[in-house]
């Protein structure tokens, strides 16, 4: 800039490629006010109907986020390239207006000009963000007619990631297994993607062919990763990746130092979980969060709060989920006016607006002290509409303080809600049975087979020498199940001799 300043001082005037070098890098530094004074001398000097320049406006505005400028120059351009498209629908892409990115490259058809490998990227993450498979699947159509997807490695993971965000896991692993070519952002894109949809023993199938196939797995991926392991509780995987990201000499900060903490708690190591919260050196909302949220999930109610209470003193303003974590941990401790505090300060102090988890959470909190009625009335005002969540909870309350005639009358609410859902079905089922209501339990479970309604069995994990072991309900497919019903009727007698005997209560 300085430089262009001193060519117009000494009487030199730019030309069409004086023009878009300074407008490039205003658009690094985010210098819109420069970049507006050059646009000004654009149009001064005449050179504002290039394209060239045009085309390098419209990327300056739309770097520094001003969409309505980028639609405005492109609208009266009296020329436009593949450039000048490509720089929109990017534009539309970056402020969030996917729509309007896909109806501008169906425009750009129209207007007879084909997409290249850029464009087709920029498009294909369009349609991920918007997650429609249908217009996800004509697109892809659409590059089938005019480019050879398996040729370029970038189309092909924009393609991969297009499918797994659109929910079709299936087509993206085909596609994957058809690329000749892919890189680590190739993997990357089936691993995040099959966690997010909550395949996590797939991706870390893939994470460990991954590894035979000796590619070094970057931040992406150890996140992902880390977040498989907290699902399936495979502390030991975790512990690997802990290991690997200090043997490299990984920054255990932003979303691996969160991923870590997250990871431990979940595997109930939550003193793990402190120590690496403790070691980072830049701690934002999501650290403070799964901080919050590790400790209430194990018992330590007092310490979450503990935790919650330092965020303002650093500066860090709790979100909804934080909230979410600190009324759970309110709830498991029985701390009913301590919870009462933190959702009023959601709205009154933080000028959050409880959402129906946190409705939930206080329902469960009033519920599990007894608070019957209360929970009722917390309801009755609630100014959303009350979801399964909310209504779960109070038939959980209901099943653990024997409320059988107002249990009766959540259930039909939650079915109608969730009519194929078991939840309800079965919470109720166990209300009558610890009322020795056992036709009426019977009636229930005749009911679920007449609608069709499945149970979800049970199942619980563990590892052992880094192998999770899974068990179902009436599942004997274990190698050593002969053993195990052996140990367990051991502990059964053992149990029985010291008093404590098993109950038929609830059954499931």
């Amino acid at each position: 800039m300085a430089l262009y300043k001193e060519m117009i001082t000494k009487g030199i005037y730019p030309d069409t490629y004086t023009i878009p070098y300074v407008l490039k890098a205003c658009a690094k530094f985010h210098a819109v006010d420069e970049g507006q004074q050059i646009h000004a001398h654009s149009i001064k000097f005449g050179l504002n109907s290039n394209v060239y320049v045009l085309n390098t406006l419209m990327r300056l505005y739309a770097v520094c986020g001003i969409i309505h400028y980028v639609r405005k120059l492109f609208d009266e351009s009296p020329e436009r390239d593949l450039v000048s498209w490509t720089t929109l629908i990017q534009a539309f892409v970056k402020m969030g207006f996917a729509k309007e990115a896909i109806q501008a490259y169906f425009d750009m058809y129209k207007a007879n000009l084909g997409p290249d490998k850029r464009t087709l990227v920029v498009i294909l993450s369009a349609c991920s963000r918007l997650g429609d498979l249908s217009l996800g699947t004509q697109i892809h159509e659409n590059i089938c007619d005019i480019h050879d997807i398996y040729s370029d490695v970038f189309v092909g993971n924009a393609l991969v990631d297009m499918y797994m965000k659109c929910g079709d896991a299936d087509s993206a692993r085909q596609l994957f297994d058809k690329m000749p070519v892919k890189n680590v952002v190739s993997w990357n894109s089936v691993i995040s993607g099959l966690v997010q949809q909550g395949q996590f023993k797939e991706a870390l199938d893939f994470f460990h062919d991954m590894q035979r196939r000796g590619l070094k797995p970057d931040s992406v991926t150890l996140v992902a990763v880390l977040n498989a392991c907290s699902n399936l509780g495979k502390l030991e995987l975790g512990k690997w990746v802990h290991a690997y990201i200090e043997k490299n000499q990984i920054k255990v900060d932003g979303f691996i130092g969160n991923a870590l903490v997250d990871m431990y708690a979940k595997c109930g190591s939550v003193e793990q979980a402190f120590g690496v919260f403790q070691g980072l050196k830049c701690r934002d909302v999501f650290s403070y969060t799964a901080m919050i949220v590790g400790f209430a999930m194990n018992g330590e109610a007092e310490r979450a709060l503990d935790i919650f209470e330092e965020m303002p003193m650093v500066g860090i303003k709790p979100d909804e989920v934080t909230f979410v974590g600190v009324l759970s941990a309110c709830s498991h401790a029985g701390m009913v006016e301590e919870g009462r505090k933190h959702f009023d300060d959601m709205s009154g102090v933080y000028n959050l607006e409880p959402q129906t988890e946190h409705y939930g959470c206080m329902v469960d909190l009033l519920g599990r002290a007894g608070l019957i009625s209360e929970a009722e009335e917390f309801i009755a005002n609630m100014p959303i509409e009350p979801d399964a969540f909310v209504w779960g909870a109070l038939l959980g309350a209901c099943r653990v303080h024997g409320k059988v005639e107002l249990g009766e009358s959540v259930m039909k609410k939650l079915v109608a809600i969730e009519p194929v859902r078991d939840g309800a079905y079965i919470l109720m089922s166990n209300i009558y049975s610890s009322a020795n209501r056992w036709k009426d339990a019977l009636k229930l479970r005749k009911a679920m087979k007449e609608r069709k309604v499945k149970k979800t069995p049970g199942f619980s994990l563990i590892e052992v020498n880094g192998i999770v072991h899974e068990f179902r309900k009436a599942d004997k497919s274990h190698p050593r199940n002969e053993e195990l019903r052996k140990l367990l009727e051991e502990m059964a007698i053992h149990l029985q001799n010291h008093g404590q005997f098993p109950t038929s209560n609830f059954i499931s």
